[in-house]
């Protein structure tokens, strides 16, 4: 039984090799990288002890050979992965500016990493969390429904719901996805979205009223509200539990931090640490993988995040 469940997409990143190569011209990869929000969520929490698991698809080809071991030599239970044998595995293709943003090319319509079927409940008995990423929930509304349909299932077996938004606008101007994530909404414990997206989801224009917005959910205990560089701060029914900075780091690949942190925040819950104290493991972890290039590349784990916590000040 896993302590921390997630479902959704699993992935692998093809990236450019260098800065400001566009992908309509011909030029150099490096990859192929274990990836999907899920996917690097799921691996961090498994390389800091507890016991996790990941429903999604791969096909039965070399890029899910990739995904399954990672996952599966992290310590992550991918007993629920299916793999297909008729159509190949998602992936996208990434270039990043020196300005700092990305382009993305996703080949997900279509192949297993939106496929997974939803889970028997007993598969989610003895679950703390399950976790859900707002990209998995409208790749495909099919899969989304199954997502929702799993998180019910986890509710009734004694799970939270903790609940990363990470969804474009565009994305949900279709009805049906707006009526899949206001389920998901209904029914979050922790919610963990950046600062657009709070205002986004709660229809208000300053982060105060956001805040007591959200908090109209009963069920919802803390909002953890990830900032960028300015750090995070969390929001528990009485107003701003704490705030906390960034470690110092030099940047080399942003992908998949936010994912990082989610994992090391939820890890730190469990372990029964105040929200302070899950704050700096989540803070760290998501600095450990800013450090590398590649999705999950970055060195995570028990020592590495206790060492920054240990070493580092605030900036």
């Amino acid at each position: 039984m896993a302590e921390i469940i997630t479902m959704g997409e699993m992935i692998v990143e093809i990236m450019r090799a260098s800065v400001d190569e566009p992908l309509d011209r011909a030029g150099t990869f490096k990859g192929p990288y274990p990836s999907g929000a899920p996917a690097i969520f799921i691996d961090t929490a498994a390389r800091l002890g507890h016991s996790a698991k990941i429903i999604g698809g791969v096909g039965d080809d070399d890029f899910g050979k990739c995904l399954l071991d990672r996952l599966s030599g992290d310590g992550v239970d991918v007993s629920d992965v299916i793999k297909n044998d008729r159509i190949s595995t998602g992936c996208a293709f990434v270039t990043y500016f020196a300005d700092g943003s990305r382009k993305f090319i996703f080949h997900l319509g279509n192949t297993p990493a939106v496929m997974a079927p939803a889970p028997e409940p007993e598969k989610l008995a003895g679950a703390k969390f399950f976790h859900i990423m707002g990209c998995s929930m409208t790749a495909e509304l099919s899969f989304g429904r199954r997502i929702v349909e799993t998180m019910k299932n986890a509710v009734k077996m004694g799970a939270k719901v903790s609940f990363d938004p990470n969804i474009r606008p565009e994305l949900m101007k279709d009805p049906e996805a707006s009526d899949l994530v206001a389920e998901v909404m209904d029914n979050v414990n922790v919610f963990m979205p950046g600062v657009g997206e709070l205002l986004q989801f709660s229809g208000k224009d300053d982060i105060d009223s956001a805040v007591e917005h959200c908090f109209k959910n009963e069920k919802l205990e803390l909002i953890v509200l990830k900032d960028g560089s300015r750090g995070c701060h969390i929001y528990d029914r009485n107003g701003k539990a704490f705030s906390f900075g960034v470690y110092k780091a030099k940047p080399v690949d942003a992908t998949g931090a936010g994912d990082s942190f989610d994992a090391a925040f939820l890890c730190g819950l469990i372990e029964g640490e105040s929200v302070e104290g899950a704050a700096k493991l989540a803070t760290a972890a998501a600095t450990l993988n800013i450090a590398a290039f590649g999705p999950m590349e970055g060195k995570i784990n028990r020592e590495n995040v206790n060492a920054i916590i240990k070493e580092n000040n605030v900036q």
